[in-house]
């Protein structure tokens, strides 16, 4: 009953992923102090909403037009789950929102490239999406372009399934695509993302106020929402045989908005 109410709430907000998590789950994929019921003790299920960046707004990144959608969509999802949790304390079972991005700005991250709460294991351990090698949740609408959110609840909600199938082809699109390649062709967990690289690439271009890069999610070929845009074909990106109209307003976005 209580996974429909939220099922209705989230669709009723154009909120299109929402997936559920049985706190026990984490035992063996993360270290115990990252686990959610050891950031919350008494946690019992964690609620994953995912919201899409949309392709055409990806697309000219890193740019001013990508960043404020990345802005936006942290914004959203922080403003959702907190009014999740609130409608959970307000229903008697005590629970708490997590940010969208637990850290203290891209410096932070250099210092130390891990947040305190992984909001992509707990999308992949509520059945939303699987890993793809650029250590990305890939979704089967969206790919990775989808940022996600969750909350830590001690109410029992009924969990999702996990995901058996893989989302990934390893068609090394992100591979070959990232300007410090920080991304590894073995894959996740195996393959591990460079993230002090990813980190340090991040800060040069926050100086010019156009972070993140988002590079390896908008060559992903993964995602109903290729087809919604016409943009099945991934060779658009490349510099020598793409799109000429394409790369025409991609680079004029890029001329502007950056310091």
């Amino acid at each position: 009953m209580m996974k429909k109410i939220l099922q209705r709430w989230c669709t009723d907000h154009e909120i299109p992923l929402m997936g559920v998590a049985d706190a026990t789950r984490w035992r063996g994929e993360v270290p115990e102090e990252y686990h959610p019921d050891s950031i919350y003790p008494g946690c019992r299920s964690v609620i994953v909403i995912g919201l899409p960046i949309h392709l055409p707004s990806l697309e000219s990144s890193p740019s001013i037009q990508y960043a404020e959608m990345y802005r936006t969509v942290n914004s959203l999802l922080d403003q959702y789950t907190y009014r999740i949790a609130e409608r959970l304390n307000q229903a008697g079972f005590p629970s708490v929102s997590i940010p969208r991005d637990g850290y203290g700005g891209i410096e932070a991250l250099i210092k130390n490239p891990v947040a305190f709460f992984s909001h992509r294991h707990a999308a992949y351990l509520a059945g939303l999406g699987t890993f793809g090698l650029n250590n990305m949740v890939l979704t089967p609408a969206y790919g990775p372009r989808v940022r996600f959110g969750s909350v830590l609840t001690t109410a029992v909600i009924e969990p999702d399934p996990i995901r058996e199938d893989e989302l990934c082809t390893r068609c090394m699109e992100c591979v070959t695509a990232c300007p410090v390649r920080a991304v590894s062709s073995e894959g996740y967990p195996e393959g591990k993302t460079n993230k002090q690289a990813c980190a340090k690439y991040s800060a040069s271009l926050s100086r010019k106020g156009i972070s993140p890069c988002g590079i390896c999610i908008k060559v992903c070929p993964i995602g109903s929402d290729r087809i919604l845009y016409g943009r099945e074909d991934t060779g658009i990106y490349r510099k020598e045989g793409g799109d000429p109209a394409l790369q025409r307003a991609w680079e004029h976005i890029r001329r502007h908005g950056a310091l």
